[in-house]
C-alpha cells in the first residue's frame, strides 16, 4: 500500500472515530436528559408550549432521536473495532465533544432563544442554567483536549 493511500486510510479512520464518538455522545446526552429531566424528575418536556399530551409526544420523538444517534455511533464503533481502526482516546474525545455540544445547544438555543422549555420552572432558573451550560463547556473542552492529543503527528493513537 502506498504512502498516499495509507495516509488517506488513517485520515478516514480518524474521522470515523471522531464521528462515532460524536454521534454516541449526542445520543447519550439526549438519552440522559430525556430519562432524568423529562421522565424521572418531570421538570420539563421537550416542547412545553402546549398541552401535556403534546409535551409527551415531543418527548417520544426526542427519545427516538437519541436512540438513533446512539445506535448510529455504536454501529460506527463496531465497524472501527472490526477493522482494527479504533482509537479509544479519539472516540472518547468525540463522545465528550458531542455530549457537551448537544448540552450547550440545548441550554442556549432550545432553552433561551427558542424557549421550547426551561431546565426547571422555578423563580430563579439562573443557577440551573449556569450548571447546565458550564458543564457543557467543560465537556467540550475535555473532548477538544483529547482530540488535540490524538491529532499530533507521531502521537500514539491510544497511549
Amino acid at each position: 500500500m502506498g504512502s498516499k493511500s495509507l495516509h488517506s486510510d488513517q485520515k478516514h479512520t480518524s474521522k470515523r472515530n471522531l464521528w462515532s464518538g460524536v454521534l454516541f455522545g449526542i445520543g447519550l446526552a439526549a438519552f440522559i436528559d430525556e430519562t432524568i429531566f423529562h421522565q424521572l424528575l418531570r421538570w420539563h418536556h421537550f416542547y412545553d408550549q402546549s398541552t401535556t399530551d403534546i409535551g409527551l409526544i415531543s418527548d417520544g420523538l426526542f427519545h427516538a432521536f437519541s436512540w438513533f444517534a446512539t445506535i448510529g455511533g455504536l454501529f460506527l464503533l463496531a465497524d472501527l473495532k472490526r477493522r482494527n481502526g479504533l482509537s479509544w482516546k479519539r472516540w472518547w474525545g468525540g463522545v465528550l465533544l458531542g455530549a457537551g455540544s448537544f448540552q450547550l445547544y440545548d441550554g442556549i438555543i432550545q432553552h433561551k432563544l427558542m424557549r421550547l422549555h426551561q431546565i426547571r420552572y422555578v423563580e430563579n432558573v439562573i443557577p440551573y442554567d449556569l450548571v447546565w451550560n458550564i458543564s457543557a463547556v467543560v465537556m467540550i473542552a475535555a473532548g477538544l483536549f483529547l482530540l488535540k492529543r490524538t491529532s499530533k503527528k507521531g502521537a500514539p493513537s491510544d497511549a
